[in-house]
């Protein structure tokens, strides 16, 4: 099993100082998890949601850790694949660049970008957004794995060399941002990695495995993407970590309630979130919260599944060092093949993430690897 962390660039009460310094944070949260043994960092991709992710130019953060860093792998989680965010080839060419300075360390992770608010900012049209991100995976896979390219679907492009070549042969590994079942089934039958949420907790994450790993026993390979198959499955996990184990539950659920709150006013409409008090019950105030929307599910008569209310269940890995382990092995039973930490919640100060940082490689990530070492 894998480890690894995303980030967000989340921020209560944006100002253009504090913007500065919560991506600096980043930075260096993401050069203390390999020194920490963690095997990956993640960064997402998204667009003038204030407040939400103000990591906009996950390319750039990436290489700046990439020079930082000398064995920890560099994850887009995700890239925006329709056109009117980016030029496929254009992903290729940079991805590839990333690729050769760090060493043959990148993965790409494909997604949407499907909130009204981006699509507004790049004018990308809702129902463009499935098939160009499938296309876009096809352009650059094949891109990577021949001299000589051309494409002629949607776009025509070529023929032309798309340099330069990754260091990984053919091409770095493929992943993909998957927040429903339909999605996880898309991802198996096209041959690439899944990023789960987690949220809904590990009864959810287990559904979700079996979802995937379903669809990846009756493809029939007709819709790969590529010639290299990534049958990985990584799952989301909240955490703050520390020797408290009552602080790190209220930071933790203080930081989770931010998130849902941005997730609701960004994808629902619903008002912007706030900065909280340390000491509000903010478990309380998303089991509310919870309760609210499963009954306008119910009102509207749409049944109310765990992934739906995920952004609300506070069952996660906040406590002390044996508290996350014991969920994380619950998430081991499961298959999970990564574990993705979130820890950069906007709420949650910087001293508390690199003290959680510290704790997973001082006492969670080994746990696991000696039970790997064990098992072999």
């Amino acid at each position: 099993m894998k480890f690894s962390m995303i980030f967000e660039a989340q921020l209560v009460d944006p100002t253009p100082e504090r913007e500065r310094q919560v991506i600096h944070d980043c930075v260096e949260q993401a050069v203390h998890a390999e020194k920490m043994g963690f095997d990956r960092v993640w960064a997402v991709e998204h667009h003038s949601l204030t407040q939400y992710a103000h990591m906009s130019a996950s390319e750039v953060f990436l290489s700046w850790v990439a020079a930082r860093t000398e064995r920890i792998r560099i994850g887009h989680g995700v890239v925006t694949m329709p056109f009117g965010y980016q030029h496929p080839v254009r992903v290729a060419e940079r991805a590839a660049m990333l690729d050769v300075l760090s060493g043959g360390r990148v993965d790409i992770g494909a997604g949407r970008g499907a909130t009204r608010q981006e699509m507004r900012m790049y004018g990308v049209r809702q129902e463009d957004t499935y098939p160009q991100m499938e296309e876009a995976l096809r352009i650059f896979s094949g891109a990577w794995r021949e001299e000589r390219f051309e494409w002629h679907g949607s776009i025509d492009i070529g023929p032309g060399a798309v340099l330069p070549r990754p260091v990984q042969d053919p091409h770095p590994p493929l992943f993909m941002a998957c927040s429903k079942h339909d999605t996880l089934r898309l991802a198996a039958e096209l041959g690439i990695g899944a990023l789960v949420l987690g949220f809904a907790g590990a009864d959810d994450v287990r559904a979700m495995r079996k979802v995937y790993d379903d669809a990846i026993a009756v493809r029939d390979g007709s819709r790969l993407v590529s010639t290299e198959v990534n049958d990985h499955f990584s799952a989301l996990c909240p955490t703050v970590v520390l020797d408290d184990a009552e602080r790190a539950l209220r930071l933790g659920t203080r930081g989770q309630r931010f998130f849902a709150e941005s997730i609701a006013h960004w994808y629902g409409g619903a008002p912007a979130p706030t900065g909280y008090a340390e000491d509000d019950d903010h478990r309380a105030a998303l089991e509310r919260r919870r309760e609210e929307l499963v009954a306008r599910l119910h009102e509207a008569n749409v049944p109310a599944r765990p992934v739906d209310t995920g952004p609300y269940n506070t069952d996660h890995a906040y406590g002390d060092a044996d508290t996350a382990i014991a969920y994380v092995e619950r998430l081991r039973e499961i298959g999970v093949d990564e574990v993705m930490c979130l820890i950069q919640m906007g709420t949650v100060p910087q001293e508390v993430c690199m003290e959680t940082i510290r704790q997973w490689g001082e006492r969670v990530i080994p746990h696991f690897r000696a039970r790997g070492g064990a098992a072999r």
